[in-house]
């Protein structure tokens, strides 16, 4: 690990630990009172000490840590909708050929959805992404979630640091993102998907539809004839030869 990826990784630390210190001065009677602090000061040391030591001890217990504990909630979150700051990604499995699915940072920016992998190329679906990069990604779509699909790419030559200063300006919920992938990153590396246009959820109709591009064959105007038709039928033949008069 370098010594600019150290330096960010110890910053993440102390934001996360103050975060959490701050939280019980506020609050001394939260769960746990001072023990919660204490131990989770520890643990963010030894995190620090591990990834300087091991890079690939600290991966292992950060994916089996994923797997079991962190992931299952997220992705429930997700599937009913719940906003996040995550997004939920969908890869082929380069051996299996079955859909994996892992919840990622939802860098989302029009067309273009952004990740950093906390684990680089050692990544299971950015390994995935290699032998496959056709991917389906579940995310918000106004009030709604949805599927999209996109075509990943793994960025060697973007800074992620700077990707996710970039991502996460004025968006708390990208920014807590960030530094939990930098505190519990070991390599960090962009991926881009482009997002097919075509794959976006279609608005449903309404009778009220005023988008000035849909012509006059759009909902509302289709709408109307369908109004003035009921309106004809239920008028009888009598208001007919009145209108003739």
């Amino acid at each position: 690990m370098t010594g600019r990826a150290v330096a960010k990784l110890i910053v993440a630390t102390v934001v996360v630990t103050t975060l959490t210190w701050a939280w019980w001065a506020v609050d001394p009677g939260a769960p746990d009172g001072v023990a919660l602090p204490v131990a989770l000061t520890a643990l963010l040391a030894g995190n620090v000490a591990l990834t300087t030591r091991s890079h690939r001890l600290k991966r292992t217990l950060v994916v089996l840590f994923q797997r079991y504990v962190l992931n299952p909630p997220i992705k429930l979150a997700l599937r009913v909708g719940v906003p996040l700051g995550y997004a939920l990604l969908e890869t082929t499995g380069r051996v299996s050929g079955k859909p994996r699915r892992t919840p990622v940072g939802n860098g989302r920016d029009g067309d273009t959805l952004w990740i950093v992998a906390e684990h680089g190329h050692q990544a299971g679906y950015v390994r995935n992404i290699k032998a496959n990069p056709r991917v389906r990604v579940r995310l918000r779509a106004g009030w709604r979630v949805a599927w999209f699909t996109g075509t990943a790419h793994v960025l060697l030559g973007d800074d992620p640091y700077a990707r996710q200063r970039t991502l996460s300006r004025w968006r708390p919920f990208r920014a807590l993102n960030a530094m939990v992938v930098r505190v519990m990153g070991t390599h960090l590396l962009t991926i881009r998907i482009d997002l097919d246009p075509s794959s976006a959820p279609a608005p449903s109709p309404t009778l009220h539809r005023t988008d000035p591009d849909a012509g006059h064959s759009g909902s509302k105007f289709e709408g109307q004839r369908m109004l003035g038709t009921m309106a004809s039928m239920s008028a009888g033949p009598g208001s007919a030869k009145a209108r003739a008069s």
